[in-house]
């Protein structure tokens, strides 16, 4: 058992303001001793990843400082020259914990690595891919779909005929907000950032209608255009001015699922400032969330089984952008704010 393994990460050289760029980011190699983590004890699992998720919120934790760091354990500052953890899938090399095994699959924290050294399994969990591609585990069956799902019907709670906007509708979670709220009966209206996302929102993914924001002068305009009627939900991914023109448009009891607000993590200066009047005499709801809040295993299984219902059925489309090998992480990550990704952006790290 004296083998050594070589091993690549992903690391930051320093804190990031403002978008981030490749060069910000640095590949570090490595070697870990298998022999040296059987020593250590019999609750270490080394881990080989598979598929890592690459997500917006991340840059949160790369700046000197962000609310958001002192929330939750997964959204703490990063350490500059440390392995950057994040969600992936992996397939255990060795383990001294008697719940897993050699060859297993799971899923949960793990990092922008090849190989990655856990210490608390209580961030694993084995991972059953029902048949499914192991990537659709970090989207649609993970933890985009469950944000997307939870949004949606428990904080949400469409009825339906109501009319639903979406912003960044073709990202790895509003694509899905769109698609479960036209598969309950509701009337869905999405915005992307480019012609072609346009034209996917309506042809692929059945959206009612969907437009440009990057084409409108006015937003508020734009918006009392596609929704005449007034909106019911706004399921909001973005922030700043979209935000604002919603709120302006939304009907009495009107609800405002926050998601993220992927304008704002980027520019310290673009804050929403929402018509508060609007949102008194019209009792509107706001209501920010994180996908932990229904990770339970009830909220959990419920959308499990709804979601591959609705895959088995062909009732639902998978939008996955995915790179490959570890060193392809930085350029996915920066593309996450320049509007490149279509979908779940995954980087596979190596074949099951």
């Amino acid at each position: 058992m004296g083998e050594i393994i070589c091993n690549k990460f992903i690391t930051l050289k320093h804190d990031i303001e403002g978008a981030p760029k490749e060069e910000d980011f640095e590949v570090i190699t490595t070697n870990i001793s298998i022999s040296s983590i059987v020593k250590q004890g019999s609750n270490i699992v080394l881990v080989k990843c598979l598929d890592v998720s690459i997500d917006p919120y991340q840059v949160n934790r790369m700046k000197s400082y962000s609310p958001s760091q002192n929330s939750i354990i997964p959204a703490s500052k990063l350490v500059h020259g440390e392995e950057i953890d994040g969600n992936g899938i992996g397939k255990v090399v060795v383990s001294g914990h008697p719940e897993f095994r050699k060859d297993d699959l799971v899923t949960g924290r793990l990092s922008w690595a090849q190989y990655v050294v856990v210490e608390d399994v209580k961030l694993l969990r084995k991972l059953y891919a029902m048949g499914f591609p192991l990537s659709y585990h970090l989207g649609i069956l993970g933890v985009s779909g469950l944000t997307a799902y939870a949004g949606l019907f428990k904080l949400g709670k469409p009825k339906k005929g109501e009319r639903i906007f979406v912003s960044t509708a073709s990202g790895s979670v509003g694509n899905l907000v769109g698609q479960y709220a036209k598969l309950f009966g509701c009337y869905v209206i999405g915005c992307a950032g480019t012609t072609d996302k346009v034209a996917l929102l309506k042809e692929k993914l059945g959206f009612d209608d969907a437009f440009n924001y990057k084409e409108e002068s006015d937003l508020k305009v734009a918006l009392q255009r596609y929704f005449p009627e007034g909106i019911d939900i706004y399921f909001d991914n973005v922030g700043g001015e979209m935000l604002e023109a919603a709120v302006a448009n939304m009907n009495t009891y009107g609800r405002v699922i926050i998601c993220g607000v992927i304008s704002e993590y980027t520019d310290p200066k673009r804050r929403a400032a929402p018509d508060m009047i609007n949102v008194i005499y019209k009792r509107i709801t706001i209501q920010g969330f994180l996908v932990s809040d229904y990770k339970d295993e009830d909220n959990f299984t419920e959308f499990v089984s709804t979601t591959s219902k609705y895959l088995n059925a062909g009732q639902i489309q998978v939008l996955e952008d995915i790179s490959i090998g570890v060193e392809s992480i930085p350029s996915a990550f920066v593309g996450l704010f320049c509007g490149r990704n279509v979908g779940k952006t995954i980087v596979k790290i190596a074949d099951d």
